[in-house]
């Protein structure tokens, strides 16, 4: 019984390590940039999108001009409405996990352009709101 109980816990212990550090990990194609140079990288891109993971409450309370609300819930069931792997994307999200786990959907679906901003974007609402992107449904 009892070594059945240290099995049980060694394995517990194993899989919360595993899921800390692939959460903390860094996310391939996804690039960090300050939110005064998403301007350059919106004028060379010309079609990226701005995705913001929040909670549609949230978004509702506060968004930034030109983005696209698709929940982090969501965003793996209906993420082709609005995106297309050729676009390149800057995730807008209010936390390093949130953006973390949007980039490592999105990646699995084949997006390799992706960008988020460093910091709270929310304090960075002005400069990003002053960016032409292109919207949900705009080809």
């Amino acid at each position: 019984m009892n070594l059945m109980f240290q099995i049980l816990v060694s394995i517990v212990l194993i899989l919360s390590i595993v899921r800390f550090l692939r959460n903390a990990w860094p996310v391939r194609s996804l690039s960090y940039i300050e939110a005064c140079d998403v301007r350059e990288l919106a004028d060379q891109t010309l079609a990226m999108k701005m995705l913001d993971v929040r909670d549609a409450v949230d978004y509702e309370k506060d968004s930034i001009r030109g983005s696209i609300n698709i929940s982090l819930g969501r965003l793996a069931y209906v993420w082709q409405h609005c995106l297309s792997p050729d676009d390149p994307v800057l995730i807008l999200a209010g936390s390093y996990y949130k953006r973390n786990k949007a980039a490592r959907i999105l990646y699995k679906q084949g997006f390799r352009k992706l960008y988020a901003v460093n910091g709270d974007f929310l304090g960075n609402k002005r400069t990003l709101s002053e960016i032409s992107v292109k919207g949900c449904c705009e080809g």
